[in-house]
Parts: structure tokens; sequence; C-alpha cells
């Protein structure tokens, strides 16, 4: 008999996959893994959650933030039902996670229906039913060695185009127990099985593109999330200025590029979106749409006026050849990675006789616009509107920041508002736009930034949904800056109901002191000084600290939502 236990292979497959990170809520089979994971805990570190919930979206932040595996597990019951919200996340934006669990059969007879039991069997629970619509991979494996053979699988299938989530289910008896010395099938080691060369675009069809955009007037690229998960962002800018290209963003593609720039117009969306981003794409003869999916949530609602096949000329770089012509149909799609197709065109060197033609336009188009206008508003005494929150970040960030958003009106206005500099320095749930997501991503985040400052913005409805990630940041001295946006209720939900508001008042909650009383410091401000001065202190003492701001709870997401006719 072998004296290697399953769990311990387990482990190994991790660590030889180069998995320096991961997140788990003990739980039955996961708890009877842990001793290996401790016996490990100089090569692999374990962040523990407090909350299935909480702690998938940390996995699912810290994976999109190092563009690589971010590893989930919990529980079978929990992990597939409150521990899904992180694989959603991961499912709509296509970030790289992989989702471990056990089948909670303790005995190893699900049939009996035990207690817990996910196995799928009579009288049970289903959990790879109940994750498989959300996973790129799914394996339920009954022995060890598929255990070692569907975590290699998971990890290799989650982080190869276009990225998702692998999952690995597993027998909750077998991971105690001694590994066989013999398996059926021979089980390799891990770093070989996720090599991976991604495709190289078509050289004749760039070629084609690069023409388009020569024959153009007015072009615009729309970068989405794929173009600055590839890592154009800085060829993308180059190319922009050189030639005079209009740039706009999703949601999730925010902060691809200096948005101060001539060339950038913002960020798309009804809610949150700039006028100018909206009305650049309209008035566009040729849209290069780059790792883009073309979300309802920042075309407004697939507004026909803003992208127009037949009457514009349409491009769309993707990674997956499905994602081409998937919402309108393109001229010309290009299968492969937005890095490469930017990268190419710039040694091309294309014709820029029309740029200074072309920054006139988008210069006009923003100033007709009030791309730049610093917004303002009047305010209760001792309230804040969101406008003095994000105009405050906007002056204080810095290349050394990072600004997590949760989902809701504040988000709606930081996406308005704030005008990135620094490239990638803005993360949001743009896959999902669920509240709650906030709190644990920024721990995440931190975790997969250590060197940069982070800061999360929340409206209370939502952080209070996963305030426990302030214990987690305390516990495992992650020195992040929560700031709550507090109105006492759901904002948006409020603003939709109009004059007839019901189901949407909470009563008020001290945010400061439950922090206080979580390990981390709580400051309550109720002007944009003291505000600011929060800020800084907050960074500056390198502790968890949560500012919670006295928000006006008359304050609207009216006047950063643009729905209007688009003129052409």
């Amino acid at each position: 008999m072998s004296e290697v236990k399953t769990r311990d292979k387990m482990v190994d497959v991790l660590v030889q996959a180069g998995i320096k990170q991961m997140f788990a809520f003990p739980g039955l089979g996961v708890s009877w893994l842990a001793p290996a994971f401790y016996e490990r805990r100089d090569e692999l570190q374990v962040i523990l959650g407090r909350s299935e919930q909480s702690t998938s979206i940390m996995a699912q932040a810290y994976g999109r933030m190092k563009d690589a595996p971010g590893v989930f597990m919990a529980q079978g019951p929990w992990a597939v039902t409150t521990g899904a919200f992180g694989c959603l996340e991961a499912f709509f934006s296509g970030t790289p996670m992989m989702f471990m669990c056990d089948t909670s059969d303790y005995d190893g007879m699900g049939a009996y229906g035990v207690y817990q039991s996910m196995t799928g069997d009579y009288g049970a629970g289903d959990a790879k039913a109940s994750l498989q619509h959300l996973c790129k991979y799914t394996s339920m494996a009954t022995k060890p060695e598929e255990a070692i053979f569907g975590m290699q699988m998971a990890l290799k299938h989650c982080n190869t185009p276009r990225k998702g989530v692998g999952a690995m289910i597993f027998r909750t008896d077998y991971v105690r127990e001694d590994y066989p010395a013999v398996t059926k099938g021979t089980i390799y080691d891990t770093p070989n099985y996720l090599l991976y060369t991604p495709p190289y675009p078509s050289i004749e069809a760039m070629d084609k593109l690069a023409e388009m955009i020569n024959q153009a007037k007015r072009p615009v690229v729309l970068a989405g999330f794929g173009a600055r998960q590839s890592g154009a962002g800085e060829a993308l800018f180059k190319l922009a200025n050189e030639l005079g290209i209009g740039v706009v963003t999703s949601t999730n593609g925010k902060s691809i590029i200096d948005e101060t720039s001539t060339v950038c117009a913002g960020t798309l969306g009804g809610f949150g979106g700039t006028k100018a981003s909206h009305r650049l794409l309209a008035e566009a003869d040729m849209v290069l749409m780059l790792g883009a999916s073309l979300g309802a949530d920042y075309t407004r609602f697939r507004d026909p006026g803003m992208i127009r096949p037949g009457s514009q000329k349409l491009v769309q770089v993707d990674i997956d050849p499905r994602n081409a012509s998937w919402v309108v149909p393109v001229d010309l799609p290009i299968t492969g990675d937005c890095k490469d197709v930017v990268e190419y065109l710039l040694a091309k060197k294309l014709d820029a006789s029309q740029k200074e033609a072309r920054f006139e336009w988008i210069t006009k188009l923003k100033e007709r616009n009030k791309y730049d206008e610093v917004m303002s508003f009047e305010t209760a005494p001792g309230k804040v509107h969101y406008v003095d929150v994000f105009n405050a970040l906007n002056r204080y960030m810095t290349a050394d920041d990072l600004l997590v958003t949760d989902a809701g009106n504040n988000s709606i206005w930081c996406k308005h508002i704030i005008r990135c500099r620094f490239p990638g320095n803005y993360i949001t749930p743009g896959g999902t736009g669920a509240m709650g997501w906030g709190a644990p991503a920024a721990v995440g985040v931190k975790v997969a930034c250590p060197d940069k400052r982070v800061t999360m913005v929340a409206g209370d409805g939502g952080f209070m949904m996963t305030q426990d990630a302030v214990a987690t940041a305390v516990q495992f001295n992650q020195p992040i800056t929560f700031v709550v946006l507090n109105n006492s209720g759901l904002g948006m939900v409020r603003d939709n109901q109009v004059n007839n508001k019901v189901y949407c008042d909470f009563e008020y909650i001290n945010f400061a002191e439950m922090a206080k009383g979580m390990g981390a410091e709580g400051v309550q401000v109720d002007s944009t000084d003291t505000f600011m001065d929060a800020l800084g202190a907050s960074h500056d003492s390198n502790k968890v600290t949560v500012i919670e701001v006295a928000l006006d709870p008359e304050a609207r997401h009216a006047e950063a939502t643009d729905m209007g006719s688009l003129i052409l």
C-alpha cells in the first residue's frame, strides 16, 4: 500500500500548478483535506473566509487580477449554493477560477440519501448539476486518481480562452485514505497538462482591418474586458494616439487606457456611462470591437443607434470564434488575442494623414457632451453626495491605487465620474452587476496585489451582505480601506420606484462601530474634506479601515443616466 494520502496528492497538484494562494471555507471533506494544506503552508497559503459567498468572491477577484486560477474550496451543499456567487461573476466576465467541493456523503453511501449528500443519487442533492451551467469543465471524481486528473483538467480548462470556471467535485471518504500505489490510468505530473499556445490571428484578416482603418474618417475602438485581460492597453493607447482613433470601453474594460487622454471618451452604459462615449460610438463610421461581448448593460440595452450593421463598418476581435457576430453581424471577424492584433497594426505603420481631423472630431464631441465637466450638487447639511466622494477619489488616486466597487448606485456614479488615469486601476463586478461583491473582492485584489493601495466603495446595502470580509482582511493583515456610502437603504431601488418608495429603507447601522468590533479602524465622515482626510489617514496607517460616509438620501442616479436620443 502507498503511504501517501489522497489529500497529499491533491495538494501536490495545486503546488505543481504554481498556485500560491487559495481561499477556503472548511466543512466535512474540506476539513479532512486541511491537514495536508497546513503541512504545505510555506508553499501555499490558505485564506480562511467567513462565508462561502465571500470566500468564492475573493477567489474570483484574485483570479481576475492575476489572470490565473483563483482557487475556491468549500463543503458541497454550501459551496454550490451560496458559494456559486463567485462562479457567476467568473462565468459572465470570463475570469479564471478553480472550484473544489466534496459530495458530503460521509461514509460513501450517497445512494442512501445521506444528510447533506450532494452525489446526485435518489434523496440527495446534485453538486455536478448545480455547477455545470456555470463551468467550462466539471469533473465528478469517484476515486482518488479521478480526483487528481480532475483537478489537473479543471486548472487547464479554467485558464484557456475563453477563461472561466473549472470544477472538481470529490467523494468525501477517500481524501484521508491512502492513495493507491497502482492506478487504472497513468497520472502524470501537472505542469505539462497546463501548457497552451493560443492561435495567432490571420495575417490576411489583420491586413484587411488595417485597410479599413486607413479608409475610415471616424474610426472608434470599443475595448472590452477581453482587450484589458490580454494586456492590449499600452499598445492600444499608442495606436489610438498615432492615428486619432477614438476609444470607448465596456464596464469591465474601463481603465484599459488613460481616460483623461484626448482619444478616450469614457465608459459606455445607460446607467453611469458618459454621453460622449455613446455619441462617439454612434457617429463612428468604423467600429473595432476588441474583446467585447456587447452586453446589454453597456450598449444601452443594445440601442440600435449605437452600433449599426450596414451603415458602419464593423470588426470584431475575440479569442473565441463563437463570440464574433454573436450580438450583431460584423463585416470582419478576427479570431485571436486582442494584443496580437493591436501590436500588428502598430508595427504596420498605418496612414496617419487623417489624425488631426479625427482628433478635432473627438475633441469637439467631448466638449459638446461636457466630458471634462466636474459635476457638483447641493446636499443637506452634514451629508455628502456620490459626486463628492468620486471627485475626491479622482484627485486622490495615483498609479499605486486600485479602486474596487460594488454594484448599485455607488457603481453607477463611480463609472460616470471617475476618469481613470492609470491602466487597470478600476475593478468592478461588470459580469453580473451583483451587490455584495465589492468587500470580499477587495480582499482578493489585495492578496493578488500586495504592493497596491486598495480602496473599496460600496453602498450600505451591498456592504452589509458581505461585511464579514473586513474580519478576513484583519485576520490576514490585508490593509484595505472600505468606504461605505450609508444612506440607510437600497438607493437604486428607491430611485427606480420614483414616488412609490416601498421595501427599500433600512434602520441606520453604525458601520464604523461595527468595524471596530472586527478589529478594524472605524471612521465617520460628513464632508468632502473629512472624507479626504480619512482616506489619506487610512492608507498612511496601513490598517484595515472602514470609512462610513453620511450619504445624502436624496442623491439619485438620474443625473448619471443617459438613455437620451443619439443625434447623428
